[in-house]
């Protein structure tokens, strides 16, 4: 699943290519707005919270509207210019089209979450959500009281919690774990939070704002060599030499995602379940 970085940069990619472009025609193939009609709005730009996309329309008919999406695993949203058309094989996976007057169009692919709503109402559609460090509203004390409203609760488990903050995903969860020396099993009241947040809160704004380094923890952008564990297993830990362990995710249990750690490195509790290797 993309990581509220990746999100983010895709939310800068079409506003550099879309931003005030006005839509010609619209089409959305799902049933919940298959008669919606956005000719004539102008895309003013899209903006992210986490993992979720809020595209937002000035329509002559209808006012301010938001176009609510999210990736989640297979998801995605390409750009073509004037003149050029999807491959056949992926029309089935279109979800949204919209053509633009310019000639250019946008196709958002396999998007499990597609939502129009009037942009008043938006905020209901990410008032769960918790505080993102990409937003120019980013509350940090918000964050720090969220991430240790549950102190039994483990460190990996609660940054992955959107809820408490918007915008880790097990790649940064993995490496924000490995770089602060902690079980990803450590209980949130043994974790120093404070510090915590602003390294990720720096390591997101980093991975968005320098050119080839985005998601590379270590310094390196070369190809295998971006992480510290993350994807690592069974490899050398970069620092101590230790095999990298992994646990396996168990499906449908948000508590037990994939994660990598090396046992040297990151002291502290063991898995709970789960086989390491």
């Amino acid at each position: 699943m993309p990581e509220g970085d990746t999100v983010f940069l895709l939310a800068r990619k079409l506003n550099d290519r879309l931003q005030g472009q006005v839509v010609r025609r619209s089409d959305f193939r799902v049933p919940r707005h298959a008669t919606a009609d956005l000719s004539g709005a102008t895309l003013l730009a899209t903006h992210t919270h986490g993992k979720h996309l809020l595209t937002r329309f000035d329509d002559p008919h209808s006012g301010l509207l938001t176009l609510h999406t999210h990736l989640r695993m297979d998801g995605s949203w390409t750009v073509l210019g004037p003149g050029k058309r999807l491959p056949r094989r992926i029309v089935p996976d279109v979800r949204v089209l919209l053509d633009f007057q310019d000639g250019r169009s946008a196709a958002g692919l396999k998007l499990p979450v597609v939502e129009l709503v009037k942009t008043a109402d938006e905020g209901q559609l990410t008032a769960h959500l918790g505080p993102d460090p990409l937003r120019e509203d980013w509350d940090r004390a918000l964050a720090i009281t969220r991430l240790t409203a549950d102190a039994d609760r483990a460190v990996s488990a609660t940054l992955l919690d959107q809820t408490r903050m918007a915008g880790l995903g097990n790649l940064w969860v993995n490496e924000l774990c490995y770089l602060r020396g902690i079980s990803p099993w450590t209980p949130m009241r043994d974790v120093d939070v404070p510090v915590l947040v602003d390294l990720a809160a720096r390591l997101l704004r980093f991975s968005v704002s320098t050119p080839g380094a985005t998601q590379v923890t270590t310094g390196d952008p070369r190809p295998g060599n971006s992480h510290w564990v993350a994807g690592r297993s069974g490899r050398p830990c970069r620092r101590c030499g230790t095999p990298i362990q992994v646990v396996a995710e168990v499906s449908g249990d948000a508590e037990r995602r994939r994660t990598w750690w090396c046992p040297h490195c990151q002291p502290g509790p063991p898995p709970e379940t789960g086989r390491a290797r």
